[in-house]
């Protein structure tokens, strides 16, 4: 059994990878939307997630499950428009989405996802 750690601290890893399957640590807006609306944020969020994905060698159109955290229910329709937008047609993962308390008080989404590798170091 191997388990891949990708860019490891003390606290966590961004990403886990065993058997092919990324497990994403979870993704919140970059500082520069840190105090912008949830589209902004949520713009930004994935964005990084884009980012994580590509240097694992995978991408959007092979994530298998999402988990949106919203720090305000009433954010889930401005939230979902920008993701609708970023999910491939055709390549919709397993989702959930729950209202939770944020990290950080200006923080309004985050999302943890995990996806297959399909290319790089990572893939098998």
């Amino acid at each position: 059994m191997t388990i891949i750690r990708h860019d490891t601290k003390a606290r966590m890893s961004r990403a886990v990878i065993h058997n092919g399957i990324a497990y994403l640590c979870g993704q919140v807006p970059g500082p520069e939307a840190r105090h912008g609306d949830i589209t902004e944020q949520t713009k930004s969020m994935l964005a990084r997630v884009d980012a994580l994905l590509a240097e694992i060698g995978s991408d959007r159109e092979n994530l298998l499950t999402a988990t949106v955290y919203l720090k305000d229910g009433n954010d889930a329709a401005a939230m979902n428009a920008v993701w609708d937008a970023w999910v491939p047609t055709g390549h919709a993962p397993a989702r959930t989405c729950v209202c939770a308390p944020m990290p950080a008080d200006e923080l309004r989404v985050e999302i943890t996802v995990t996806a297959a590798v399909v290319s790089g170091e990572y893939s098998y």
